[in-house]
C-alpha cells in the first residue's frame, strides 16, 4: 500500500489540521479513563492491576497504526477479561499468583495467534453479512453487560463475572457492603455526566468528575467514609518478558483463546462496524482482524490479558470529536506520560465517581434509538435487536451473535418464502395498474385475474404462489395474467408447477400469460425443458400485449411499475 492510500485509511474525507487538537484531547481523555477501566479488568483476567496499565499502553498504538477504523479504540475491556479470569479459574490458578501472571501472557499470545490464522483465512468478511439489528441489539447487550459487571463498585462491592443470571445474585450478595455515600456519588457521577452531555457535549464532564473526585478525595479523605479508593501502583514503563509455558495446561489454554479470539473479533468488527456505516465509509476487514492480532500478540509480550474493543471509550472519543487513529497515538503517549510520572495521583481516585463515568459512558454507547426506531418501523427486526441483546445478556458475547444471525436468517427466508404480492387492476381515470389493496379505488378488470408476485420463484414458496392464484379465479376468470416483474429466477420445481398450473389452467378455459418478466427467468425456464410456455405465448412482453392477445382493452392504458 503507497503513503497516499495508507493515509486515506487513516484519516477521513475533509479531515482538517485543526481537527488534531480534538483527537490528541480524546486521546488524552481515553487514557484517563483508562486507568479505573484497564485496572479493574486486570484483576478480573488474574492479573495485578498495573498490568490493565501497561496492556493500555502499546496495545492501542500497534491498533491505531494498522486499524482501517478511523476512532475506534482497542484496549483491556470486559468481556476478555472475564473470559481470561474464568479459564484460570477453571484451572484452580489463584488470581495474581505467579502462576497466573505466566499463564496469562500464554493464552493472549495464543489469541494472537488464532486471530492471525483468521486473518489469513479472511474470517472478517462474514461479519459483513450481519444485519444493523443484530448489530445495535449486541453493541446494547454488551454495554448492559458490562454495567451490571461494574454496578457493584457503585456501592463499594467488588466486580461481577458472567451473565446476568450470576450478576443479579453477585449483586445482591455485594449488597452486604453496601455504602449509601458511595452509591450517591456514583449514581450522581452518572446523571451530572448525562445532563451535561445533553446541554454542554463539547465540555469534557468524564474528565471533570475525575479531578471532582481526587479534589473530594484530598480535601475530605473519603476513605474515612467507608468509600473505596485505587490502590498504589508501581511506576515507569513495562518490559518485554518471556513466555513461560506449561505445556500441561496448554490445550486448555488453547481452546479457551479460540473462544477469546472469536469474542474478540464478533465483538470488535460488529461495533467498529456500526460506527463506519454511520459515518460512511467501509472497514478493511482483513486489516481489521490483522489489527487486532498484532495488538493481542505485543500484549502478551509484556505479560497482559488478552485486548479488544472498547465500546465506552469509543463513545467517549466520539463525543469529544475525535476523527482519526491520532487518537490512538496520543493515548498512548499519554499512557506511557501516566505510567512514568503519574501513578501516585492513582490512589487519590474514588472508585465510586471512577465507576460512574463508565456507566455513563456505557449508557450513551447504548443502541436504545436504534430499538425505538425499529419498534416503530418492523416489529421483526425490533424483536431481532432484543433476541441478540438478550441472548448477550444470558448466554454471552458469541451465543448472542450467534441467536441474533440465525433469526436474521430465519427472517431472509421467511421474507424468501412469503415475498410481497398482491392482486392488481385499474383506477379510473389514472394510467397503469395498481394494487388492489393499497389503493380503494382500483377495481379489477371483469374476467382478467392480474397478480404481482415480488420474490423469486423456488421450491419453497411455489406452493403459495399456485395457492393464491386458485383463490383468485371465479367462474368468471378468462385470463389470468402474472405480473413477473418482481421474479429474477425459477428454480425446477418452480417450473415444472408453472408447466402444470398452465396446462390445469388451459383445460379449465383460461388462459395463462406470464409477463413483465427479464431475460435470464426467459433463459431458466428453456433450461428447465419449459420452452414451450415461450412459443405457445404462454410468456408476454407486458401485460398490455397480454390483453391485445385476447382482444381485450384496458381504454389505452400503460404499464408503470409501483
Amino acid at each position: 500500500m503507497d503513503q497516499n492510500a495508507y493515509l486515506k485509511t487513516k484519516f477521513p474525507e475533509n479531515y482538517k489540521s485543526s481537527y488534531i487538537i480534538k483527537d490528541i484531547l480524546s486521546g488524552i481523555i481515553v487514557a484517563l479513563v483508562s486507568i479505573p477501566i484497564s485496572m479493574g479488568y486486570a484483576q478480573i483476567a488474574g492479573l495485578p492491576m498495573i498490568y490493565g496499565l501497561y496492556g493500555s499502553f502499546l496495545p492501542i498504538l500497534v491498533f491505531g497504526i494498522i486499524t482501517s477504523s478511523y476512532d475506534f479504540v482497542f484496549g483491556v475491556n470486559a468481556a476478555p477479561a472475564a473470559l481470561t479470569g474464568g479459564t484460570i479459574a477453571a484451572l484452580h490458578i489463584a488470581s495474581g499468583s505467579e502462576e497466573a501472571i505466566n499463564a496469562v501472557p500464554v493464552l493472549t499470545f495464543l489469541v494472537g495467534l488464532w486471530l492471525l490464522l483468521f486473518f489469513f483465512l479472511k474470517a472478517g468478511r462474514a461479519v459483513k453479512y450481519i444485519s444493523v439489528p443484530v448489530m445495535g441489539g449486541f453493541i446494547t447487550g454488551i454495554c448492559l453487560e458490562i454495567i451490571s459487571m461494574q454496578l457493584p463498585k457503585l456501592w463499594g462491592g467488588g466486580p461481577g463475572t458472567g451473565e446476568l443470571p450470576e450478576l443479579i445474585l453477585h449483586w445482591v450478595t455485594e449488597l452486604k457492603v453496601f455504602n449509601p455515600l458511595s452509591f450517591c456519588l456514583g449514581i450522581m457521577t452518572v446523571v451530572i455526566i448525562l445532563v451535561f452531555k445533553k446541554l454542554l457535549p463539547k465540555l469534557p464532564m468524564s474528565v471533570v468528575m475525575l479531578v471532582i473526585g481526587i479534589l473530594l478525595n484530598v480535601f475530605f479523605r473519603l476513605e474515612n467514609y467507608g468509600i473505596m479508593i485505587l490502590p498504589e501502583t508501581s511506576t515507569g514503563l513495562p518490559v518485554p518478558k518471556l513466555l513461560h509455558i506449561d505445556f500441561n495446561i496448554l490445550p486448555d489454554l488453547g481452546f479457551s483463546a479460540l473462544t477469546i479470539a472469536l469474542v474478540i473479533m464478533s465483538e470488535t468488527m460488529l461495533a467498529s462496524r456500526s460506527n463506519a456505516i454511520e459515518d460512511g465509509y467501509d472497514l478493511d476487514t482483513s486489516r481489521e482482524v490483522l489489527s487486532y492480532s498484532m495488538a493481542n500478540i505485543v500484549s502478551a509480550v509484556f505479560g497482559c490479558c488478552p485486548v479488544n474493543a472498547s465500546v465506552s471509550r469509543t463513545s467517549i472519543v466520539r463525543q469529544f470529536g475525535g476523527r482519526s487513529q491520532i487518537m490512538s497515538i496520543s493515548a498512548s503517549i499519554s499512557m506511557a506520560v501516566i505510567l512514568i510520572f503519574c501513578t501516585r495521583f492513582i490512589p487519590l481516585m474514588p472508585v465510586p465517581i471512577l465507576t460512574g463515568i463508565i456507566i455513563a459512558a456505557l449508557l450513551s454507547a447504548c443502541e436504545f434509538h436504534l430499538a425505538a426506531r425499529l419498534r416503530k418501523t418492523s416489529k421483526r427486526d425490533f424483536w431481532i435487536f432484543i433476541s441478540a441483546s438478550v441472548g448477550v445478556l444470558f448466554f454471552g458475547t458469541v451465543y448472542g451473535v450467534v441467536i441474533g444471525v440465525i433469526l436474521s436468517f430465519f427472517a431472509v427466508i421467511r421474507e424468501a418464502v412469503s415475498p410481497p404480492r398482491t392482486l392488481v387492476g385499474i383506477r379510473p381515470g389514472h394510467e397503469g395498474f395498481y394494487s388492489l389493496k393499497a389503493h380503494e379505488d382500483a377495481e379489477p378488470i371483469p374476467g382478467v385475474v392480474i397478480y404481482r408476485f415480488g420474490g423469486n420463484l423456488f421450491f419453497a414458496n411455489i406452493d403459495t404462489f399456485v395457492n393464491d392464484i386458485e383463490a383468485a379465479i371465479n367462474e368468471e376468470t378468462h385470463v389470468v395474467i402474472i405480473n413477473a416483474s418482481g421474479i429474477n429466477n425459477v428454480d425446477i420445481t418452480a417450473t415444472d408447477r408453472l408447466m402444470a398450473l398452465t396446462k390445469s389452467l388451459t383445460k379449465r378455459g383460461i388462459r395463462f400469460f406470464f409477463a413483465e418478466n427479464d431475460g435470464v427467468v426467459n433463459g431458466e425456464l428453456k433450461r428447465y425443458g419449459a420452452g414451450e410456455l415461450l412459443e405457445n405465448g404462454t410468456v408476454q412482453k407486458d401485460i398490455e400485449t397480454c390483453l391485445k392477445v385476447v382482444n381485450m382493452t384496458t381504454l389505452g392504458i400503460k404499464v408503470t411499475r409501483e
